[in-house]
């Protein structure tokens, strides 16, 4: 290979082929992506919730775990869209970084919980506020530990994004995302079609039941439709009568145009992996990047199946393994060069249960 070849292959990440393989029973997209909400209990998980209030008089909620690893490193997780404290895979990979010896900080996005937030704003895709702040903080707590970070979906792009603002000055040390949207116009218009409204109709559920909690303590701007949010039946409805005029977007189209990641992730200066199905349900066919558009930083691992945050492989005896979380954890394990045996008999145990 010439010198002119090496340094364009240098000017650009990488895409992979992942070694995910589905579960046989689970090989289709729809039953990867809905089989942990039938087929998985809720991942036990003692969380002590960090109550921070925040520079501009609004709160998040943090969720702790591992803190009796006093001096490790500390891996921030960032829910999707509807998720919180009781996401299973949010708990899930909290679990398995704990019995590796991990702490764990579960960033509940602002409104994301029980008790809306004060302020006249909501989470969204581009909202990497909060994010930021939760990093600086942590920084300054603890200027030597090790900060990692994983988000999926909606948490993926906004952890992107946030990675991108950041630039060389990021806290974080190797991050990785999972399931990311990066073109939300296509997704959301990719959602109108097909047996994918069936997924767009029940997060539109929770996204109403945030509207309700927030419009009956908390008074909402005139430019917010709340009849309107309540009776979309599309993303671009909902976003076009609550989240952009809450956030400061003229509409749908100028939200998705400025918070998707896909135009940034070639000025990514974090290591970052992102994990994707090509089979992904919520995404429309054709919108995976290539690595001319990927910063050297960032690799693209894609697997042909596993579905929206799904990756369930055949575990032991042919139950099933939460593959994705494993990989994620032993991903973060190597790259940030800790001993993967280093497992106690309890955090083994405990893994063991979860994966069959």
């Amino acid at each position: 290979m010439t010198a002119d070849l090496l340094a364009a292959a240098d000017a650009h990440g990488r895409v992979v082929a992942s070694t995910f393989r589905p579960h046989p029973l689970l090989a289709h997209a729809h039953l990867q992506t809905i089989a942990p909400t039938f087929l998985r209990p809720l991942p036990a998980l003692t969380l002590r919730v960090e109550r921070l209030e925040t520079p501009d008089g609004d709160f998040v909620d943090v969720g702790w775990v591992g803190e009796r690893h006093a001096g490790a490193p500390i891996a921030t997780l960032v829910h999707g869209l509807g998720g919180g404290f009781e996401s299973k895979y949010l708990r899930g990979l909290a679990g398995r970084l704990e019995a590796l010896g991990w702490r764990v900080a579960l960033l509940q996005l602002r409104g994301g919980g029980a008790e809306p937030n004060r302020l006249a704003r909501s989470y969204h895709h581009g909202d990497t506020r909060d994010l930021r702040w939760l990093w600086r903080q942590l920084r300054q707590r603890e200027p030597s530990t090790p900060i990692a970070a994983v988000g999926w979906s909606l948490g993926g792009n906004l952890l992107l994004r946030a990675l991108y603002e950041e630039g060389a000055e990021s806290p974080v040390r190797q991050a990785v995302a999972a399931s990311v949207p990066f073109s939300l116009r296509d997704c959301a218009e990719h959602m109108q079609r097909g047996f994918a409204r069936v997924y767009q109709r029940h997060l539109l559920a929770g996204l109403r039941a945030i509207v309700r909690r927030k419009h009956a303590t908390y008074p909402l701007p005139d430019a917010i439709d709340v009849a309107a949010a309540l009776a979309a039946t599309s993303f671009v409805d909902f976003d076009a009568a609550f989240t952009a005029p809450l956030n400061g977007f003229e509409d749908a189209l100028d939200y998705y145009e400025r918070t998707s990641c896909g135009a940034i992730l070639g000025r990514i200066s974090t290591p970052t992996l992102i994990v994707q199905a090509q089979d992904d349900p919520f995404m429309p066919a054709g919108m995976m990047p290539g690595a001319d558009r990927l910063a050297p930083a960032v690799t693209l691992e894609v697997a042909r199946a596993g579905g929206h945050v799904g990756f369930i492989g055949r575990g032991a005896r042919g139950g099933l393994d939460w593959w994705l979380e494993r990989h994620i954890a032993g991903h973060l394990q190597r790259a940030l060069g800790r001993d993967d045996t280093a497992l106690d008999d309890v955090g083994a145990a405990a893994l063991s249960a979860e994966a069959v």
